[in-house]
């Protein structure tokens, strides 16, 4: 199982524990331990260091990759407002544009 410490909403340290282990460590420091899981069928999302953690909805939130993308308050994850393209080639996200298009474009 894989813990993650949230402390002020900020996860901090992620650890490979029993449920046991967790119930019975002394841990002086602030923060709570909470599990998360890769599949993210616990909390939305599989949570990593730096994440945020929305105790009301009980959801892990990645931190944001382009100001312009929008949380999706179902999921848990951040979104474009533009859709990626459905055409089997591979874009990224031009920030400057708000659009997807080549690695070597901007």
């Amino acid at each position: 199982m894989i813990f993650v410490k949230v402390k002020d909403g900020v996860v901090i340290e992620s650890i490979v524990a029993s449920q046991e282990f967790i119930d019975s460590y002394v841990d002086n420091t602030p923060g709570t331990w909470l599990e998360t899981r890769k599949d993210g069928s616990i909390r939305k999302n599989f949570a990593g260091i730096g994440y945020t953690y929305d105790h009301i909805n009980d959801a892990f939130i990645a931190p944001k990759p382009y100001d312009s993308w929008i949380l999706n308050n179902t999921t848990f994850r951040w979104e474009p407002p533009v859709d990626y393209p459905n055409d089997g080639n591979h874009y990224v996200w031009h920030e400057s544009t708000q659009s997807w298009g080549g690695y070597n474009e901007e």
